[in-house]
């Protein structure tokens, strides 16, 4: 049996968003005032948003993480999210002036047995 399923605990997703040059404050801006809202409404958990204190990814990273019952789930999540007619239209004109993001590294994690539980 996996730690997910003998804990019951669903999965944690790492995710880093390297923004491209100078687009950070854009990025943060959509995750603040559209992204997150729309995480909730399709099922998908913010656990917490963090930005480097030190150069050089200080200036250009966004690191958050999700919680999700299963990766089924998350799968599922996502593909609501994606397909969310006001998502693809604030992705749409957030991006007008060019992309925001460069690059999104994705990680699934299980918490260990030893691990705080978040709250």
């Amino acid at each position: 049996m996996d730690a997910a399923s003998s804990q019951g605990s669903g999965v944690y997703e790492l995710r880093v968003y390297h923004a491209a040059p100078g687009k950070l404050p854009d990025l943060l801006a959509r995750f603040r005032e559209h992204t997150v809202q729309l995480f909730d409404r399709h099922g998908m958990k913010s656990v917490a948003y963090w930005t480097p204190v030190d150069e050089p990814e200080k200036s250009n990273t966004l690191f958050y993480i999700l919680y999700h019952p299963s990766r089924e789930a998350a799968t599922a999540n996502w593909k609501s999210f994606q397909d969310d007619p006001e998502w693809k239209s604030v992705h749409e004109k957030s991006e007008a002036n060019g992309k925001l993001v460069e690059k999104v590294d994705s990680t699934f994690l299980t918490l260990t047995d030893f691990s705080p539980r978040p709250r």
